[in-house]
């Protein structure tokens, strides 16, 4: 090729690059746009950050580095595509730009609505839960979709005009995707960084669009962690200050990744008087319950007085981690102390392997067993894994009988029946004198996004009274107005709950029952402090068999419960319990003091597994935390403890994808013996 016809392709690429720049330019600047519009809109609909000028010099970092991600990809398409057709390389552009503004714009509100970013966790709930989710949050009312419209239209109008307006050198054009391509030698997740004390802050910064792709990346595309399970056990001997690690004595490891000697030790008689008969057990979960806004020394204040009441005359653990960030999780953990799988132990619903629980458990001890719920309990498989373990009675909002009141409807779509008619349900379908003692869990729903529940001026003037009495000053009156909606649905239910137990005492059957209240994970609506406040809830022991009340500060998880309560039955009921066990937990943990004798694993969201708890460290994804007595914590550089984390981390890993690939939870024996199902 002579010189001349060298220097005409090279002005037709400039041309070329100088066209693609001027319409990604525009791109970069509407993105830009709306990472400030996001943090702004969050500001007024929650709250303004501290430092809010470095969080919006960070959040527009965070979107130029999502330009540039890509720049090298769209560069490469739009040139293959011009030399073909200049005018459909325009318009596809345009098109996937407006694309693209539109999916940046859902997952803002989105993030708005949950103060969650949106990752792959959309891809583990179906097409109803989602419709379901998203009609009864009230995310998308008329003025959202009013703004939504009118920003799209400044888009298409910028889109429309300003291209042509900008004036670009083919050489600087050309800087771009060079640019660009280099970036894919670096980590650029690491660009920028976030280092905020609130994780609020944390999150905001994040550039939606650029999180969600990467999550449904690793979500098609899963990376493997190379680590030989049997090395080094993810139970081990580790030991953190004075604390020593309780360790699993696995059997078969092999045919069966978690099965062990069952050694929980009972740690309950101490505090229970065991009656003449089995006692009843009364399991109540309450949606969205943390310890952030529950009982005394909540860092965002007491908004719970009936249940900190309660925790007073009780067992109180203060420092309780749900295994899960979302409902999905809780049944699982705190019911079968069973392992998450891919997307969570319910998701694999028909497919979930043949395990045993307390549910079954008791009902082969001649319990009867049975759920209660106010909405629908084919939301996230719950009625499958409730089948699956032979319950009783699964009563949910479908079973409701006329003359029970549901939650407000919005969109068209309700959560269910308020709590306090699901208490009342409760109460009325239960016979006091029983011919076979109970098991019965009854989950809540009205502590839900979004936040509507009967009567809510009552709730709303209780809120005002609630501030008044933790001496709140008026500025920071006006902060939590922002989330009355949620503080004033909490007290809702704090006030079922009073009236739940008022009307429980009446019963015959009070004097012998047991009652276990716990979060089933921290609300995300109103903005979390750090990685491990979504995760911590209360756990309240309530019985008037109880010899003498305690506080603990140590830290057991959801999966230490069931564990737990076998071990008091098996003493004091000489209930029949397989002597090996799959339990994630190793039981609860009653030192009065702050310490952590377990190591966990948590799922965020049913494609999230990013943290580990080991003694008093807390690994999340790369990074390293230490916690204090109420669950606070500081990032560390600890090199030789963050390697050892993520090494067991990894390890529970590769017995939990044994799980997901079709392993064995118990032995068929054991299932044959002790499975109703199977019986």
């Amino acid at each position: 090729m002579d010189k001349g016809s060298r220097d005409k392709k090279l002005r037709q690429l400039y041309n070329v690059t100088k066209e693609f720049a001027r319409i990604f330019l525009v791109w970069l600047g509407i993105l830009l746009t709306l990472s400030v519009f996001e943090v702004l809109f969050n500001g007024f609909t929650h709250e303004f950050p501290e430092y809010i000028f470095s969080v919006i010099g960070l959040s527009l970092i965070k979107g130029v580095v999502f330009w540039l991600k890509w720049l090298w990809l769209e560069y490469l398409l739009f040139v293959i595509i011009y030399f073909v057709s200049k005018k459909s390389a325009i318009v596809i552009s345009y098109v996937l730009i407006f694309l693209l503004a539109i999916t940046q714009l859902l997952l803002i509100n989105y993030f708005n609505a949950s103060l969650l970013p949106l990752g792959g966790d959309l891809y583990g709930y179906s097409i109803a839960d989602i419709k379901q989710t998203v009609g009864a949050s009230g995310s998308l009312n008329a003025w959202i979709i009013l703004g939504f419209l009118l920003l799209l239209a400044g888009i298409i109008f910028v889109l429309r005009f300003f291209p042509k307006r900008i004036k670009i050198s083919g050489k600087i054009a050309m800087t771009f995707p060079i640019i660009s391509f280099l970036l894919l030698l670096v980590n650029a997740n690491s660009i920028g960084s976030t280092a905020f004390q609130s994780d609020f802050a944390n999150n905001l910064v994040i550039n939606k669009s650029d999180y969600f792709f990467s999550a449904s990346y690793d979500y098609f595309f899963p990376q493997t962690d190379d680590v030989d399970i049997y090395s080094d056990g993810y139970i081990a001997d580790y030991e953190s200050g004075n604390s020593s690690l309780v360790n699993f004595e696995y059997v078969n490891e092999s045919e069966y990744p978690f099965l062990h000697k069952e050694q929980t030790a009972d740690v309950l008689t101490p505090f229970i008087n065991p009656g003449k008969a089995p006692p009843n057990i009364v399991f109540i979960l309450v949606e969205g319950l943390g310890r952030a806004f529950t009982n005394e020394g909540a860092y965002l204040g007491n908004f719970t007085p009936f249940i900190d009441s309660l925790a007073n005359k009780s067992l109180y653990w203060k420092n309780i981690l749900s295994e899960g960030g979302r409902t999905f999780a809780v049944l699982p953990s705190l019911m079968g102390s069973l392992p998450f799988a891919k997307n969570g132990f319910l998701e694999l619903n028909d497919q979930m392997p043949d395990h045993l629980s307390l549910y079954s458990l008791l009902k082969h001890n001649n319990y009867r067993t049975s759920f209660y719920y106010g909405g629908d309990s084919k939301f996230d498989n719950m009625k499958t894994f409730l089948q699956k373990n032979a319950v009783d009675e699964i009563r949910d909002g479908v079973s409701f009988p006329n003359g029970y009141t549901k939650l407000p409807v919005q969109n068209g779509f309700t959560w269910g029946y308020a709590d306090d008619q699901l208490f009342n349900y409760f109460l009325n379908t239960r016979n006091q004198v029983a011919q076979k003692p109970e098991l019965s869990v009854v989950l809540t729903v009205a502590t839900h996004n979004p936040f509507l529940i009967n009567n809510q001026d009552k709730y709303l003037k209780l809120f005002e009274a609630r501030m008044r009495q933790l001496n709140f000053e008026e500025e920071k009156k006006v902060a939590y107005r922002n989330y009355k909606l949620q503080y004033s649905s909490v007290l809702y239910t704090d006030d079922a709950l009073r009236n739940f137990f008022v009307k429980y005492q009446k019963r015959s059957d009070y004097a012998n029952t047991i009652f276990v209240i716990t979060g089933d994970h921290r609300m995300p609506e109103i903005p979390m402090n750090n990685k491990i406040d979504r995760y911590h809830v209360p756990l309240i022991i309530f019985s008037p068999m109880l010899k003498r009340t305690a506080q603990m500060e140590s830290i057991s998880t959801h999966f230490d419960i069931t564990p737990s309560i076998l071990a008091y039955l098996k003493t004091n009921y000489k209930m029949k319990i397989p002597t090996q066990s799959s339990w994630m937990g190793t039981g609860l943990d009653t030192a009065r003091n702050f310490r952590n004798v377990h190591q966990y694993p948590m799922i965020q969201t049913k494609t999230d597994m990013l943290d580990f708890v080991m003694g008093e460290y807390h690994l999340n994804g790369n990074t390293l935390f230490k916690l204090n007595s109420d669950m606070q914590e500081v990032a560390v550089e600890d090199e030789s403890v963050l390697n050892e984390m993520k090494n067991k981390f990894a390890s529970f890993k590769k017995r939990n994808n044994k799980i997901a690939n079709g392993a064995k939870i118990w032995p068929d024996s054991l299932i044959k013996n002790y499975s109703p199902n199977k019986q």
